[in-house]
């Protein structure tokens, strides 16, 4: 992971650590958004998984979908 990745990541364990335990654990996608989260800035780096990791949040919604999301592989 590159050290900007790092960097934004540090926000997403924080919630896991603190907040995740205190809200439930009733996320509507597998992998859970945080790990969704983690695996996009591992895979994509700091500015793709970044916007993977939004774009993974704006959808998980009462409207939104529910199941297996996978992270994207790289294109080659």
């Amino acid at each position: 992971m590159t050290p900007l990745a790092r960097l934004f990541a540090l926000p997403v364990r924080a919630y896991r650590l603190v907040l995740s335990p205190w809200v439930g654990f009733n996320c509507r996608y597998q992998p859970t958004c945080s790990a969704y989260a983690l695996e996009a800035l591992e895979k994509h780096g700091a500015f793709k998984g970044g916007w993977l990791a939004a774009q993974r949040i704006l959808r998980c919604n009462p409207w939104g979908g529910c199941g297996y999301d996978p992270v994207p592989g790289e294109k080659r």
